[in-house]
């Protein structure tokens, strides 16, 4: 049976200290777990040796790759860019400062391989385990997931954490995106949710970075979040006929392909048939007639 492959997607903006832990911790732990995977680093304009480590890591491992991205900056930006260079049949997003856990990863793609198209973790339900979060983000954090859970209807309670898993395929049915910064992790949450896609949640881990310092501004992100959430909410409300329209034809679409496909395949292997008992004819009327 063939298994899915992982792709990993790291945005990074001055993360030289904190890239090669993460990147040998994933690595070490995917290879242990059996997983096929690809990396893709994305450098976002950073200012320090990003980019020479990067290289560094391709040039041991030929399952890493990189997007070297041009001005403006930006976490959503950096993000789109590299869901746009996967390759694989998961995605997964992990952050470079190593708060994210490799054992997580393997859960969320395990999770995939059961079945379901997303898998949404949680620091904050029975089994997860936090450690340094700052308060003032922290209380933030829970009031903005208690508005969209309200909102949307849904028992997901941490949907700003960009750490998530998503079929390829459904990141391609819900994109374009248009976030430019953090206000991409509730914009991937939501597409998803609102397609009624089936999702997964479990409990997870995440530690504070201990090196450099997170890039998100609470007070520059509030107009941004409050944009997309209210973006996404109206395609909820008004048009969501609409957009499930659009999912079940791209669906339909593709299970057609795969007929098709299946349909080229058995014709081959008829053919294939075919043609070894004629060459095992000849060869028999060959040896006859000698």
């Amino acid at each position: 049976m063939n298994r899915l492959q992982l792709s990993i997607v790291i945005p990074a903006y001055n993360e030289e200290r904190n890239l090669p832990r993460t990147v040998a911790d994933l690595q070490a732990t995917l290879r242990a777990e059996g997983v096929p995977y690809e990396f893709v680093l994305v450098n976002d304009n950073s200012r320090d040796g990003t980019e020479r480590v990067i290289g560094e890591l391709m040039q041991a491992d030929p399952c890493i790759r990189t997007v070297n991205r041009t001005p403006p900056g930006g976490f959503g930006r950096a993000i789109r860019s590299g869901l746009d260079a996967v390759t694989g049949d998961v995605v997964v997003i992990v952050m470079a400062d190593s708060s994210d856990h490799p054992s997580d990863v393997v859960a969320y793609y395990r999770k995939i391989c059961e079945g379901f198209d997303c898998v949404f973790g949680s620091r904050f339900i029975k089994g997860a385990k936090v450690v340094d979060y700052p308060r003032g983000k922290l209380i933030v954090n829970r009031i903005v997931n208690k508005l969209m859970q309200w909102m949307f209807r849904c028992p997901f309670n941490d949907l700003t954490n960009a750490f998530k898993a998503y079929r390829t395929e459904v990141v391609r049915e819900c994109g374009p995106y248009l976030s430019c910064h953090f206000n991409i992790t509730i914009e991937m949450s939501l597409q998803a949710l609102i397609r009624k896609y089936n999702i997964a949640q479990i409990p997870i881990s995440w530690t504070g970075r201990t090196w450099g310092s997170s890039n998100l501004k609470i007070r520059e992100m509030g107009r941004r979040y409050l944009a997309t959430l209210l973006r996404v909410y109206a395609d909820k409300v008004l048009i969501s006929d609409d957009i499930l329209a659009e999912r079940l034809a791209h669906r339909t679409r593709a299970e057609n392909r795969v007929d098709r496909l299946e349909s080229r395949m058995q014709s081959m292997s008829l053919r294939m048939a075919q043609l070894e008992q004629r060459l095992d004819a000849e060869a028999g009327a060959r040896e006859a007639a000698n």
